[in-house]
């Protein structure tokens, strides 16, 4: 019988996953698909009552990450931690949450800029669901500092309080709208992440006034479109990078959870690269 596996979101049409883990399915010569589910908030509770007996695992992508929680039998603890669920495993009926965002962007910054986060530091400007999944497991992996951005101060510095009580890692935070601290703020990091939704629409505005960015810095922008601050730091020479490599390496990470078998990461690359410039034209 056909093992199936899917990706959920509102929406999710867009979704570039299906080629790259079909492509790995393929690979790997398993009986098995992968597809897309669009499913609204007031779905979430039926779908996975149907994935129990319909699925071996799935990806959760915008909104349902957080949402998701309270259908499954269990979580890992840096799911717990960070709120947050991309990875759900089917066994026997039950479900268990994973996250492997934070897995993929710190494969994508060892690609990117030969960078690693042990003894690390790094800011995340914006932190919604992406940004607490990877604050949460850098701070797992031993990052030196982590410094939050974030347009609401409180948000931020939840999370920097369950960063601090969880792992005892050093977290600062700051206002995106505090334009006199953010060029210092930012020179202490080796690198910063950009986990805001700007960038998604052409029209969207930076996250901040990015004269700010300082030279020194290197900048990951989670989106994979050419979001102004990926455009700022190519006009400035400032090394970037987009999010593709970050997609390609949680998604290698979720199949191997799945088929606990070693993905197939340069297939999964090329059938990525080829269906992201498909979706360019």
């Amino acid at each position: 019988m056909m093992i199936k596996f899917a990706v959920i979101g509102d929406p999710v049409a867009h979704s570039l996953s299906p080629a790259m883990q079909n492509a790995a399915l393929k690979k790997l010569n398993l009986d098995a698909e992968y597809f897309a589910v669009h499913v609204k908030a007031e779905g979430l509770k039926e779908f996975t009552e149907c994935a129990r007996r319909e699925l071996a695992g799935f990806n959760i992508t915008v909104p349902h990450k957080g949402a998701v929680i309270p259908f499954l039998d269990g979580i890992s603890k840096e799911a717990r931690v960070a709120g947050s669920v991309n990875t759900v495993t089917v066994e026997s009926g039950r479900l268990y949450g994973d996250t492997t965002d934070g897995y993929g962007l710190e494969q994508a910054l060892a690609e990117a800029f030969d960078f690693h986060v042990p003894n690390g530091r790094i800011a995340f400007i914006g932190c919604g669901g992406a940004a607490h999944a990877a604050a949460v497991w850098f701070a797992s992996r031993g990052a030196a500092e982590l410094f939050l951005l974030n347009r609401t101060l409180a948000t931020a510095e939840s999370l920097a309080e369950k960063i601090r009580r969880e792992y005892g890692t050093s977290v600062h935070t700051c206002g995106l709208s505090e334009a006199d601290k953010i060029p210092a703020f930012l020179k202490n990091a080796d690198v910063a992440i950009q986990c805001t939704s700007l960038g998604l629409k052409p029209e969207d505005p930076a996250p901040f006034d990015l004269a700010l960015l300082p030279d020194s810095i290197r900048v990951y922008d989670t989106i994979y479109k050419k979001t102004p601050i990926v455009r700022e730091c190519k006009r400035r020479g400032i090394p970037c990078a987009n999010g593709l490599a970050m997609l390609l390496h949680q998604g290698a990470r979720s199949l191997e959870i799945w088929t606990r078998r070693k993905a197939p990461v340069e297939t999964m690359r090329k059938a990525l690269e080829a269906a992201y410039a498909k979706a360019a034209k």
